[in-house]
C-alpha cells in the first residue's frame, strides 16, 4: 500500500497512527473499516485500524521498546506497573489476553491475575 503524499497534516497524525499500530494509506486506497481524514475539505489520508488481536501484540512491542529490554527481564514491580497500563488499555478484553501478557512478562496467568487483584484492592481501598 502506499502511503499518503507529504503534507503537514499527515506528518502530525502519523505519531498517532504509529502508536495505535495502524496504518497510513492514501484516501484512494480506502475501502471497508478505513478511516478517511479531510483537511481543509480535501481527504489527506486514510488509516487502516489494526485487527484488536494485532494490537494487544503492538502495545505490548511498545512497552519493550518503552523499557529498553524484554518485559520478562523487568523487575516485580516494574511488571506491575505493566499490568496496570495493560488493564488501562483493554489489553485484558481480548481473548487469551491474560494468556499473551503472562507469556510476555515470563509469568503465569496466576501471576498475572494476583498482579490485577491487588490493583483492585489498593483502588477499593481509596
Amino acid at each position: 500500500m502506499t502511503e499518503p503524499v507529504d503534507h503537514p497534516f499527515v506528518r502530525a497524525v502519523k505519531p498517532l497512527v504509529d502508536a495505535m499500530g495502524a496504518q497510513m494509506i492514501a484516501p484512494d486506497q480506502a475501502s471497508g473499516d478505513d478511516v478517511v481524514l479531510s483537511w481543509e475539505g480535501e481527504d489527506r489520508m486514510a488509516v487502516r485500524l489494526p485487527h484488536l488481536s494485532d494490537s494487544l501484540d503492538h502495545i505490548l512491542a511498545e512497552l519493550q521498546r518503552r523499557h529498553g529490554m524484554p518485559l520478562s527481564e523487568l523487575d516485580r514491580k516494574t511488571k506491575q506497573s505493566v499490568v496496570r497500563i495493560l488493564e488501562s488499555r483493554g489489553a485484558f478484553s481480548v481473548r487469551h489476553g491474560v494468556e499473551t501478557v503472562a507469556a510476555a512478562l515470563g509469568v503465569s496467568r496466576f501471576t498475572v491475575y494476583n498482579y490485577l487483584n491487588r490493583e483492585s484492592a489498593a483502588k477499593s481501598a481509596e
